[in-house]
């Protein structure tokens, strides 16, 4: 890792020059809203990782708030076996990060094996914030070892071959100016060519929930697995945030758990 000094613009533009190598979509479709709306604002990205490693969440969080971020929120998904921790900067124009970690102690033993098989790899290090687009801390794994694991859980699958990188950057409708409906968004997004996730419908969440979030599936990408399996897998994708106003008039900043489980699935293989 290197020892560069990093400032929140610098990072994000690093995660971005990593992100559209696998994700070419994204590219694309940042283009189209800057042809209409300049310039595009991200709203926040998101992380994954395995617990109970060197790249557990609690050991990647002192890396975010030395970028000046403070935890905003936690969360639980029961039902994928995920915890997350959500953050926040004092500059309102920095993104918001949102990172979470496989429970792999509630996995199945299989699973479990299998995991642990590539994640004692790990090499016990001092990290600094390149670990968040280092990918691989393990040996590609075979394909049926991929695919045992996409059966019990996508997410550690995905995690398994793709690694430690930013899973998604987030269009704010918030600050397009040619629109102000996730419902355009996403329709000019499927006339472009892009498929939208549509687990839980195309609009994830209300104007009452304060916040409503779509996006599109995973880009897909040819990795060789070991053994030489040639295989095209999901990558990652470009999601759309609309933050709505409280009580108070004050645009809500979190993130609401029911949006997230369902975002989750856009990296999904169908």
């Amino acid at each position: 890792m290197s020892a560069i000094e990093f400032t929140p613009e610098s990072f994000f533009d690093a995660l971005w020059q990593d992100y559209i190598q696998i994700t070419p979509q994204a590219s694309q479709i940042k283009q189209l809203f800057e042809a209409t709306d300049g310039v595009v604002i991200n709203d926040h990205v998101a992380f994954r990782t395995f617990a109970d490693t060197p790249l557990q969440l609690d050991n990647l969080e002192p890396l975010i708030l030395s970028l000046g971020y403070e935890r905003q929120d936690s969360y639980e998904f029961k039902a994928k076996k995920l915890r997350a921790h959500s953050f926040i900067h004092p500059n309102p124009e920095v993104p918001k990060i949102f990172c979470s970690e496989l429970l792999t102690d509630q996995l199945s033993e299989q699973a479990q094996a299998i995991i642990g098989r590539y994640t004692k790899q790990i090499e016990l290090k001092k990290l600094d914030l390149s670990v968040f687009w280092s990918a691989r801390h393990w040996d590609m794994p075979s394909f049926d070892d991929y695919s045992t694991l996409m059966e019990e859980t996508e997410y550690g699958a995905w995690l398994l071959a793709i690694g430690v990188r930013v899973n998604h950057f987030t269009v704010s409708i918030n600050h397009l100016s040619s629109t102000d409906s996730i419902q355009d968004v996403l329709n000019r997004v499927k006339t472009a060519g892009f498929a939208v996730n549509t687990a839980g419908g195309e609009i994830k969440g209300s104007p009452q929930t304060l916040l409503e979030q779509g996006s599109t599936m995973a880009d897909r990408q040819h990795y060789s697995f070991a053994g030489g399996d040639e295989r095209e897998i999901p990558t990652c994708f470009y999601e759309f945030a609309l933050r709505y106003p409280d009580a108070n008039g004050v645009v809500y900043q979190g993130f609401v758990e029911a949006n997230a489980d369902k975002i989750f699935e856009s990296t999904h293989a169908s």
